[in-house]
């Protein structure tokens, strides 16, 4: 066990900084003083970042940390935290972890005993979902799908009893295909399409999927989608869960030698069989 004081140690720090995911005035005061104040600016695009760092006036170092550096990258920013020094992880837009880079580093950091500190801010999912009109209450992110069709299947038969709103991302040359299987697998439910969220083409696209899709096949789909999905009606799921007998370990292993998954993928979808965050089977898997 180890409990965090933030602000009560006297060596490094990491900070989660969130960033605009569209409109720069969502900028906080509090996430620009820390990225002036932080040693160093780890990013993972850093030209993304140096633009919104001109705009701010911002002078710290950038390092870059991405999901194809974490790990050479990652260790080099765990010995600048221990040598004292703070480190401010930002990703392109929105909230490090959700969706993009930034996990590995946090699990690394807490297993060193080196304070992490979120800061709050724009999250594009959370946004879509409460302009959406959807129940907001329980809701289950899941981020974006399999980008094979085979897989992507799969994700969503498992997603079909999740018995809160479902929030996707997608991308728009992925979009209609998604939305067919999404009809074909969970039925015609209502749903929400948000794309070019806080910028001055900001649309929502709201109805049934069925509708939603003629607006697919007739409309330019332009820019990356939050999908938020109506929960489904109570389903039956024993018939499904042939897992239960399985640990998370066993489970993740069933994925990867019968289904020829890679660990990310089959750790993904053990986290939606067992409604669980990702990030502790992650943590089941790899660390404990």
């Amino acid at each position: 066990m180890w409990q965090q004081k933030s602000y009560k140690n006297d060596g490094g720090l990491l900070y989660l900084v969130p960033t605009p995911i569209g409109n720069l005035e969502d900028m906080s005061f509090r996430a620009v003083r820390i990225l002036k104040e932080a040693d160093i600016i780890a990013a993972e695009d850093t030209r993304n970042t140096k633009k919104l760092c001109n705009h701010f006036e911002i002078t710290t170092s950038i390092v870059s940390y991405h999901e194809h550096n974490k790990e050479a990258s990652g260790r080099k920013l765990i010995e600048t935290l221990q040598s004292g020094k703070t480190v401010a992880l930002v990703s392109d837009a929105g909230m490090p972890t959700i969706a993009d880079p930034g996990y590995e580093l946090v699990v690394a950091a807490v297993e060193n005993s080196l304070p992490v500190v979120p800061l709050p801010g724009a999250n594009a999912a959370l946004t879509a979902l409460i302009a959406s009109g959807l129940p907001t209450h329980p809701f289950y992110f899941y981020g974006f799908l399999n980008r094979q069709k085979k897989e992507k299947k799969k994700e969503l038969e498992a997603l079909k009893y999740i018995s809160g709103t479902v929030l996707l991302y997608e991308s728009p040359h992925r979009l209609k295909e998604t939305l067919q299987l999404i009809k074909d697998i969970l039925g015609d439910r209502n749903i929400s399409l948000c794309r070019e969220l806080t910028k001055i083409y900001e649309e929502f696209i709201r109805g049934t999927i069925d509708e939603v899709i003629d607006w697919a096949n007739t409309d330019e789909i332009r820019g990356e989608f939050c999908i938020v999905i109506e929960k489904g009606e109570a389903v039956e799921a024993s018939d499904e869960q042939w897992w239960t007998s399985l640990s998370i370990v066993e489970h993740v292993n069933h994925y990867i030698e019968v289904d020829d998954l890679q660990a990310k993928d089959a750790i993904k979808r053990t986290a939606v069989d067992r409604s669980m965050p990702k990030r502790e089977v992650y943590q089941e898997y790899h660390i404990d």
